[in-house]
């Protein structure tokens, strides 16, 4: 497996400005994203203190970021990232469809996640929670399962899904219609916990109960300390000091997860510093390497 030098999670401010920072320092890079600058930026209506871009309107930097990554060459990777391993000296990145990739550094911008955990969603993770259909749907054989989407982007996952399991349910957390496999029930209920005993069995909504052998919740994004084994945490936010390290090695934050204020100009210098100091320990990296073969 290809090991690249920096992998980059979001396409925020954050994200996309530690993407210019290590491309013009001439890294090897992959950014995660949607395949476009992070809806968080589009949607916003008025911004008036991006420096030199003065009441500039959401879309409107949001295509300006666009234009610097296309300049720049540097590809949006639209995989989802499910989970982040730390291996020691580097971190393996599983995705959406299933497979992994290497990197020396990770430098995490993935905004704040809004949606509250489930209760019984952080005590059965990985005892029949899941974020990832693709990674984990062998496990669900002529089983019945239910998937939580939270975006149009899930429906792919849950007919996936429905080619393994006995029965599925969808539960959208969107207003539009889903357009599923015919042998899926879709639920218009709203979850309310998970429960189970040493695995989970079952989901209750605001309607009913639901027995279950699993539950996929896709949401937009997961909460960091979910994606990252190990990761220490301040409350809600990713604890990082002034170089934007976290507590493993080779791993950094940036924007809105690294806590208050949740602007975009703080979360671009983040990403700046946070690329830089990866490039830092890159360079560290290679200077040890060079020496120990000597």
């Amino acid at each position: 497996m290809e090991r690249t030098d920096i992998a980059i999670i979001g396409t925020g401010p954050g994200g996309i400005s530690a993407a210019i920072t290590s491309k013009i320092r001439k890294k090897n890079i992959i950014l995660y994203g949607e395949n476009k600058v992070s809806d968080k930026v589009t949607k916003a209506h008025k911004i008036l203190n991006y420096p030199g871009l003065p009441a500039i309107s959401g879309k409107d930097l949001s295509a300006k970021l666009k234009e610097h990554l296309d300049q720049l060459e540097i590809p949006i990777d639209d995989k989802r990232v499910t989970m982040v391993y730390a291996m020691g000296d580097y971190f393996t990145l599983q995705l959406s469809d299933g497979s992994m990739q290497e990197a020396t550094c990770v430098i995490l911008s993935t905004g704040m996640v809004q949606e509250k955990p489930l209760p019984g969603e952080d005590e059965f993770l990985g005892r029949g929670v899941s974020y990832c259909v693709t990674c984990d749907a062998m496990f669900y054989q002529d089983k019945t399962a239910a998937v939580i989407g939270y975006n149009h982007e899930a429906e792919e996952e849950a007919d996936f899904l429905a080619e393994l399991a006995d029965t599925v349910y969808y539960i959208p957390m969107y207003k539009e219609e889903p357009v599923l496999k015919d042998k899926i029930k879709v639920i218009r209920e709203k979850p309310e916990s998970v429960f189970g005993d040493m695995q989970i069995e079952g989901l209750k909504t605001d309607e009913q109960t639901i027995p279950l052998d699993g539950v996929f919740l896709l949401r937009d994004a997961i909460a960091p300390g979910k994606l990252v084994p190990g990761l220490e945490m301040d409350g809600n936010h990713v604890k990082v000091n002034l170089k934007m390290e976290t507590n493993l090695p080779g791993l950094y934050a940036c924007g809105d997860i690294t806590g208050t204020p949740y602007q975009y100009i703080k979360a671009a210098g983040q990403g700046n510093v946070a690329a830089l100091s990866a490039v830092g320990r890159l360079d560290a990296l290679k200077r040890k390497a060079a020496a120990d073969n000597e």
